[in-house]
């Protein structure tokens, strides 16, 4: 890897982003900058994952409230709950084997959850079940609004 490009990722990652992208595409793989080019991809799978747990943890937090607190329910908190669901469903389209990791994604974004529904509702954390009592399919299931 040349100094070039090394200086590149540490002083203007997007320069460093198309530099590497015209290597690989002009099949020049000696000089592309492949440590920092694999971290780059790895941290992208990371950034699903995240994604996965932050739009999960806002959609049981609003199921949670639609149930705890039902004297505030409103379209609001229905839209919230359709859009987290349709881009959930749309982030394991694009990336299915996330799907693997369901399991104990799930529970990670009930942790955030419970997080942010007892801080929107201002109940105590101990208000809502220690683990989610809903599962994956039920959270998905378009109909599915807990009573």
């Amino acid at each position: 890897m040349s100094a070039k490009l090394k200086n590149e990722y540490d002083k203007d990652f997007y320069a460093w982003t198309m530099h590497n992208a015209a290597l690989i595409r002009q099949g020049k793989f000696s000089q592309v900058d492949v440590e920092n080019v694999a971290e780059e991809i790895e941290s992208m799978g990371r950034s699903d994952k995240r994604e996965l747990v932050s739009r999960l943890g806002v959609l049981i937090a609003h199921l949670l409230k639609w149930e705890f607190q039902p004297e505030r329910r409103g379209n609001s908190w229905k839209a919230t709950i359709k859009v987290q669901r349709l881009r959930v469903k749309r982030l394991l389209e694009e990336s299915p084997s996330l799907k693997h990791e369901l399991e104990s994604k799930l529970a990670d974004a009930y942790k955030l959850a419970v997080l942010i529904a007892a801080e929107e509702t201002q109940f105590l954390e101990t208000t809502f079940p220690k683990k989610c009592p809903y599962d994956f399919s039920q959270c998905m299931r378009e109909n599915f609004f807990p009573h």
